[in-house]
């Protein structure tokens, strides 16, 4: 099964997201909690795909993007934002992210995310 990097800001979301993933055969590569770490730990662990929170400290979601498909053009990221994020999340897609699932996540959504961008 594919490897992928989780990247959110507040650890009970990678911890909830990464139980998804491993219960269901994936390998989390790694996590981040914000989008430096999320540069850092991509270039690093090359992993299949990323699951990206768009609101973070340090560097947002949007301009970790930017830096990872500057890095890797066919990265394959899927944005997380809560709701009320259209914008960004509009902007993340211009700038290559494959897909995104609004919190709070429903295991289907997720998993039916990454198979579309792994597909």
């Amino acid at each position: 099964m594919a490897n992928v990097l989780v990247v959110d800001d507040a650890v009970f979301m990678r911890m909830t997201i990464r139980k998804m993933l491993e219960a269901n055969g994936y390998t989390v590569a790694g996590e981040a909690s914000n989008g430096v770490e999320a540069v850092q730990k991509y270039t690093e662990l090359k992993p299949d795909a990323v699951m990206l929170d768009i609101t973070m400290p340090e560097m947002n979601g949007v301009d970790a993007l930017k830096r990872i498909k500057e890095f890797d053009a066919n990265a394959k990221v899927i944005m997380c934002s809560a709701m009320g994020q259209q914008a960004m999340v509009a902007q993340a897609i211009q700038f290559g992210a494959k897909d995104f699932i609004v919190k709070p996540f429903e295991q289907s959504r997720v998993l039916a995310a990454l198979e579309r961008v792994l597909g």
